[in-house]
């Protein structure tokens, strides 16, 4: 049985219905020899549907002062797709559009564009399970792996919160990766960083981190939104004494996700364009069997008890009415 109630014992007060069946409230007329009355089929069912509306009305209305509910179900889902986790860079420098300064006119920071392309591709795939993690100084949990659309729709729309200034970047992919423990295995699991820069990390998170990817066999994909003018991730230094974590954080952060030899796939998008083209790939890539199950919360049904009991009293109140008194 899925139906439950908050307080089981007011369905004492069930013993209670059988009073209509008892005395229906009709008011009696007293004859000197009952045979001389015909019999009224009619008569009979109506007194009969009377004591029914009544004994339904007071089985609702102890329902309802029960608190009946329907308990949390689960529903099987099998469709493609994938479970996938919005890793989102809050930086101040995502505030500023893809020339690096402040948006003026119909200029789109490159956070408003990402925001904008990444609720294109949710609402393109209605059955993924999508969470969402923001980071900058720290990471920010923002929606658990979830299937309902506008919840989100309201996670994404959430992050056009003010930026700060740092990048931790360790942070934000750990608190990522934390979203898949103890998660069944429902299909293709993806971090999906959306990202204008990186920051160093330190040999021991490197190490953590490695194995995280590997035991929870995830998908890396990472939207590099690059500044114009700004080294790329798929760039050398000129100078030898530039080549290292510090100086060039992209391109030691790219080849740190191409060691973890798990399917990893990075792109560099200058302008919207390309960053639509680059989630369009992704969306091709991702959609693959996916197989979980969705969990529906309880539902209160004791607003409905009442109401089915209000329209019942109303039809007993309307039956009385149409009462017939004899002199």
């Amino acid at each position: 049985m899925n139906l439950a109630v908050e307080t089981p014992w007011v369905l004492s007060a069930l013993l209670l219905v059988v009073l209509p069946a008892w005395k229906t409230g009709i008011k009696t007329n007293a004859y000197p020899w009952l045979q001389l009355l015909p019999v009224d089929p009619v008569s009979l069912v109506v007194a009969g549907i009377i004591r029914l509306l009544g004994m339904l009305t007071l089985i609702a209305l102890v329902l309802g002062l029960a608190g009946l509910y329907l308990k949390e179900q689960r529903i099987e889902q099998i469709g493609k797709g994938s479970d996938t986790v919005i890793l989102f860079d809050r930086s101040s420098s995502m505030d500023n559009s893809f020339a690096g300064k402040t948006p003026t006119g119909k200029e789109e920071s490159k956070t408003a564009a990402a925001r904008r392309l990444l609720m294109d591709f949710i609402n393109q795939r209605p059955q993924d399970r999508v969470g969402v993690v923001a980071y900058s100084t720290s990471a920010l949990f923002v929606m658990p792996l979830t299937e309902n659309k506008a919840a989100i729709q309201a996670a994404i729309k959430a992050t056009a919160t003010p930026a700060l200034a740092f990048t931790n970047i360790s942070k934000g992919l750990a608190m990522a990766l934390s979203y898949f423990d103890d998660a069944p295995m429902a299909g293709s699991r993806i971090v999906l960083l959306v990202s204008d820069g990186a920051a160093a990390i330190d040999p021991d998170t490197e190490l953590a981190l490695r194995k995280q990817f590997k035991q929870q066999n995830i998908r890396l994909y990472w939207l590099f939104l690059r500044t114009t003018n700004n080294p790329g991730i798929f760039e050398t230094a000129d100078d030898p004494r530039n080549n290292n974590p510090e100086a060039m954080p992209e391109r030691f952060l790219h080849l740190f996700f191409s060691s973890l030899n798990i399917p990893y796939q990075a792109y560099e998008a200058e302008n919207p364009t390309a960053m639509k083209q680059a989630i369009n790939d992704i969306d091709q890539l991702e959609n693959q069997p996916l197989h979980y199950f969705q969990r529906l919360p309880k539902q209160d049904l004791s607003a409905t008890c009442y109401l089915v009991a209000t329209g019942l009293l109303a039809l007993l109140l309307v039956l009385k009415f149409c009462e017939v008194r004899c002199a």
